[in-house]
C-alpha cells in the first residue's frame, strides 16, 4: 500500500469514526418535537374554528336577541296603547254611569207620573164596575132641561172624554219613553262594556306575548353567556397552544442550531482531513519529482481540490423534469411551488444533495414521506427535503453523506403522480419555508 492510499485510508476512518461518534442522546428529539409542533398547530386550527364558530353563534344570537328586545319595545307601545284604551272606555263607562244615575230620576219622576195615572184609570174602572157598567154619555146629554145646560153638559163630556184620551196618549208616551231611555243607556252601557272586556282580551294577549318573549330573551342572555364563557375558555386554551408552540419553536430552534453545530464540525473536520490528505499528496508528488525529475508527472493542488466537490449540491435523484420553483396551477388553484419535482418509477435511489445530518424523517401533511438534511456549507447552514418518498432509509440525528441514499421515490402526500419533490433552504428549515430557494442554480 502507497503512502497516498495509506493517507487516504487515515482520513477516510476519521471520518467514519466522526459519524460513530456524532451525539446520537438527542437523535429523535428534532423529529418528536416537530411532530409535536404539527400536533399543536393542528390543535390551533381547531381552536381557531372553534372560537370562530363560537363568535359566529354569539353574533347570531345576538341579532336574534336584538330582535326579541325590539319585539318587547314593540308589545310594550302596544300595551301602553291598549292600556290607555282601557282607561278611556272606564271612562266612558263611568260616564254612562253617572249619566244613568241622572236619568234615574227622570226614569223615577216617569214611573211615578204612569203610576199615578195607573192608578186613575184602576179608579175609573172600579167606578164604571160599580155603575153597573160603561158610562152613558147620551143619557146625560138628553137629560139637558134647556139647550144652554146641554151645550154645558156637552161640553162637560167632551172635557171627560179628551181628559180620558190625554191620559192614555201620555201613559203611552211616558212608557215608550221610558222604555227608550233605559234601551239607550242599557245599550250604551253594554257596548262599552264590551269594548272594555275585548280591550283587556288584547291586553292579556299582549301581556302573554311580552312574557313569552321575555323568556326567550333570558334564554338568549344565559345561552351567551354560555357560548361567551365557552369561548373564552377555547380563547385561553389557544393562548395555551401558543405559548406551547412559541416554547417548542423555541426548542427546535436550539435543536437545529444543535443539528447545524454538529454539521459545521463534521465539515471542519472533513476539510481538515482534505487538507491533510492534499498536502501529503503534494509532498508526496514533490519528493517522487525530486527523485525522478519528471516535472509532466506533477498534479496541482488546484486538480486536486476539484475533485472534492463535496460542498456543491448534487441532483438527489434521476429523471425527468416535471416542475420547476415558482407559480403553477396543478387544476386547485395557482400556488406557489417551492422547489423542483423529478419524476421517474417508484422506488427510484434518492440520494442526499450533500453531507448533512437528517434532521426530520417521517410523515409531514401534503409531502407525504419526507426527509430533511441539515447541511454546513462554507459556514453556511443549509436545509434540504425530498418529499413525497415511497420509503425512508435514514432515521434522525444520523450523519449521512453527500450522495448517500435516503430513501425512494414515491406518490404519498398531496402528490399527482410518483415524483420527488426537492428543496432547498438557505438556513434551517422552518415550517413556513419562507427560506426556500430555487434549487436549480445550486446543483450540478
Amino acid at each position: 500500500m502507497n503512502s497516498l492510499s495509506k493517507i487516504m485510508m487515515i482520513a477516510l476512518s476519521a471520518v467514519l469514526a466522526l459519524t460513530m461518534f456524532l451525539p446520537t442522546a438527542n437523535a429523535d428529539k428534532l423529529s418528536d418535537l416537530e411532530k409535536k409542533q404539527q400536533e399543536v398547530q393542528q390543535k390551533q386550527s381547531e381552536l381557531n374554528s372553534g372560537i370562530q364558530q363560537k363568535t359566529s353563534e354569539i353574533s347570531q344570537n345576538q341579532t336574534t336577541l336584538e330582535k326579541i328586545i325590539a319585539k318587547i319595545r314593540e308589545l310594550d307601545n302596544q300595551i301602553i296603547e291598549t292600556q290607555t284604551k282601557i282607561d278611556v272606555a272606564q271612562a266612558e263607562i263611568d260616564q254612562t254611569k253617572v249619566e244613568i244615575d241622572e236619568l234615574r230620576k227622570s226614569i223615577e219622576e216617569l214611573e211615578r207620573k204612569i203610576a199615578e195615572r195607573e192608578e186613575l184609570l184602576k179608579e175609573r174602572a172600579r167606578a164604571i164596575q160599580l155603575s153597573g157598567g160603561s158610562v152613558d154619555y147620551i143619557d146625560v146629554l138628553l137629560g139637558a132641561n134647556s139647550f144652554v145646560d146641554f151645550i154645558d153638559r156637552f161640553s162637560a163630556v167632551n172635557i171627560l172624554i179628551e181628559a180620558d184620551r190625554e191620559i192614555m196618549r201620555e201613559q203611552a208616551a211616558d212608557k215608550k219613553l221610558l222604555a227608550e231611555q233605559k234601551a239607550e243607556v242599557e245599550t250604551k252601557l253594554a257596548e262599552q262594556e264590551a269594548k272594555k272586556a275585548e280591550l283587556v282580551d288584547l291586553k292579556n294577549s299582549l301581556d302573554a306575548q311580552k312574557k313569552k318573549q321575555a323568556q326567550l330573551e333570558k334564554d338568549l342572555k344565559a345561552e351567551q353567556g354560555r357560548l361567551a364563557k365557552e369561548k373564552s375558555a377555547l380563547e385561553a386554551e389557544h393562548n395555551k397552544a401558543m405559548n406551547i408552540s412559541s416554547d417548542l419553536a423555541k426548542k427546535i430552534g436550539a435543536e437545529q442550531a444543535r443539528l447545524a453545530e454538529i454539521a459545521r464540525k463534521a465539515e471542519q473536520e472533513r476539510l481538515a482531513k482534505e487538507a491533510a490528505a492534499r498536502k501529503a499528496e503534494a509532498q508526496r508528488q514533490a519528493a517522487a519529482s525530486a527523485a525522478s525529475a519528471a516535472p509532466a508527472a506533477t498534479v496541482t493542488q488546484a486538480s486536486v481540490s476539484s475533485n472534492a466537490g463535496s460542498s456543491t449540491f448534487i441532483l438527489p435523484s434521476t429523471g425527468r423534469f416535471t416542475s420547476g420553483f415558482g407559480g403553477r396551477d396543478i387544476g386547485a388553484g395557482a400556488e406557489s411551488h417551492l422547489g423542483m419535482d423529478i419524476a421517474n418509477s417508484p422506488g427510484t435511489p434518492i440520494v442526499a444533495a450533500a453531507s448533512g445530518i437528517v434532521s426530520y424523517a417521517g410523515s409531514m401533511g401534503g409531502y407525504g414521506n419526507v426527509v430533511i438534511l441539515t447541511h454546513s456549507i462554507n459556514g453556511q447552514t443549509h436545509a434540504t427535503a425530498y418529499a413525497h418518498m415511497n420509503s425512508i432509509n435514514v432515521s434522525v440525528g444520523q450523519s449521512v453523506g453527500q450522495g448517500q441514499q435516503v430513501g425512494g421515490m414515491g406518490n404519498t402526500g398531496r402528490s399527482t403522480g410518483t415524483h420527488l419533490h426537492f428543496e432547498i433552504h438557505v438556513g434551517p428549515w422552518n415550517g413556513a419555508r419562507s427560506n426556500a430557494v430555487n434549487p436549480a442554480p445550486y446543483v450540478r
